[in-house]
């Protein structure tokens, strides 16, 4: 009934964006890459659809704040604060070192022990099975971004990262379900991104930076 193939293929792609998005520090390619992982999890999401016609509803909501809102909030505070990432707390070269063996341990472990995971044998074979590796992998990609940038937009991206790693796990965990795409739609965190970057644009207009360090500096 799926087209697994497609599923497989448009799922680890995600995981070559999420490193893109994490280890670029320009923060207009950094918000590109978010974009292309944004238009791969509504692929993913019309390819489960097949089966279960709710979720069309949910990818044309995830096409619009995913990737369109989401991604012209984030360039056009850029274009306001800087394409330059703030310097991270970790060097390009060590980071890269630790996003490939973070990579290769969340993939290896979650694909390997999914059904630990898995609801039914069904989620813990084939696609599903690559899918929730996936997942897992890019969520602790994003958490990895928030945890070791210290720029506020790419902490934020990161938050981005971790919903997309949710919303895979999620359709692929119970593709079937109507309550699927309702719970889809309700944790769109859109809103959320939008207000955090209001509220690190004004951070910047007042201390002159969105370095994550700086915020001691400010006072009431």
């Amino acid at each position: 009934m799926y087209n697994l193939k497609l599923i497989e293929t448009l799922s680890l792609i995600m995981i070559i964006t999420s490193v893109a998005a994490v280890e670029s520090h320009n923060l207009k390619r950094a918000a590109t890459a978010y974009c292309v992982q944004a238009l791969l999890i509504c692929g993913l999401i019309l390819a489960f659809a097949v089966g279960n016609p709710a979720l069309y509803i949910w990818a044309a909501v995830a096409l619009v704040t995913k990737a369109i809102i989401t991604p012209w909030l984030l360039l056009h505070y850029i274009k306001r604060t800087g394409e330059q990432e703030v310097p991270a707390i970790i060097g390009f070269g060590p980071s890269v070192l630790l996003v490939s063996a973070l990579l290769i341990a969340s993939y290896t472990l979650t694909h390997r022990y999914v059904h630990f995971l898995a609801p039914t044998p069904e989620a813990a074979e084939g696609a599903f099975r690559t899918n929730l590796a996936v997942s897992m992998t890019v969520f602790a990609l994003g958490l990895y971004a928030i945890l070791s940038r210290r720029d506020a937009i790419k902490t934020v991206i990161g938050l981005c990262l971790l919903e997309n790693a949710i919303h895979l796990s999620l359709v692929s965990l119970a593709p079937e379900t109507p309550e699927t795409a309702l719970v889809g739609i309700a944790t769109e965190v859109v809103i959320t991104v939008g207000m955090l970057l209001y509220v690190i644009a004004g951070i910047r207009e007042q201390i002159g930076t969105t370095d994550t360090f700086e915020l001691s500096e400010l006072h009431w």
